[in-house]
């Protein structure tokens, strides 16, 4: 009875933090904040952030005081070192790439902007998004195979097939093109990420490693075009599913 009710417990925060960060409700009924140039819906997201950590923190102390999500901070550096060299090479040829398809850049942010849009947020991003994709959904689905062979495989493959298509949502008012590259190398980050966190079994790992993947955006700041140029949609959907390959093999690697 236990087990069924921390496994109820855990869908629910799931899709509650899920919903939360897709919509950016309920902070963008009544967060309105204009600061310099920065989008004020980046505020509202934000926000939105730190509501849902604050309810996930409170159902750790209460109703899921068992559940271990892995935010330990021994051996992250470790950790890091061994699993995210990958991560930050694709990270800087995707942003180089951004930078050589968005040129001439057309756009002067204040360096607010940058710091918001381009960092703080992402941040959030990270966080937000490894608590309730691998912390929890992940590790309840390697949970529901139990023994079974290849459970953590299984648990890594669906919960980034989820990934990937929460990120077509994102995508919408793009050209087709775009949003289907967009749910395959979102697919394939899932694996590497989820990959990671079953051989360290330390959530932040991939939550830096999410970060560290999310920075190649800095780019558009500088930019008024939302568009993928060409040259980066071919880097990401390259450089991401080497990631996945790659994250497919060290979830399989039995050493």
């Amino acid at each position: 009875m236990t087990d069924k009710r921390i496994s109820i417990s855990v869908m629910i925060l799931t899709i509650v933090m899920t919903f939360m960060e897709m919509t950016a409700l309920p902070a963008a009924l009544f967060c309105h904040i204009q600061i310099m140039d920065i989008e004020p819906i980046y505020f509202s997201l934000m926000l939105n952030f730190v509501l849902a950590f604050s309810l996930c923190y409170v159902c750790k102390k209460t109703i899921l005081k068992e559940w271990n999500f892995g935010l330990q901070l021994q051996n992250i550096s470790g950790g890091l070192k061994k699993y995210g060299i990958p991560s930050l090479v694709a990270t800087l040829i995707v942003a180089a790439a951004f930078c050589i398809g968005l040129s001439p850049f057309n756009n002067k942010p204040t360096v607010y902007r940058v710091i918001v849009e381009g960092v703080v947020y992402y941040i959030g991003v990270a966080i937000m998004e490894e608590i309730y994709l691998r912390g929890l959904l992940q590790n309840m689905i390697e949970k529901w195979f139990g023994t079974r062979k290849n459970a953590a495989l299984y648990a890594v493959m669906i919960t980034s097939a989820l990934f990937g298509v929460g990120h077509m949502f994102g995508a919408l008012g793009q050209p087709i093109l775009t949003i289907t590259c967009k749910v395959v190398w979102a697919a394939a980050l899932g694996i590497y990420f989820g990959a990671v966190y079953v051989k360290t079994r330390n959530l932040w790992i991939p939550i830096i490693l999410h970060f560290i993947v999310d920075l190649c955006g800095i780019p558009f700041c500088f930019s008024k075009s939302n568009q993928y140029p060409t040259i980066g949609l071919v880097c990401c959907l390259s450089m991401y599913l080497l990631l996945g390959i790659y994250g497919i093999y060290i979830v399989t690697d039995r050493d």
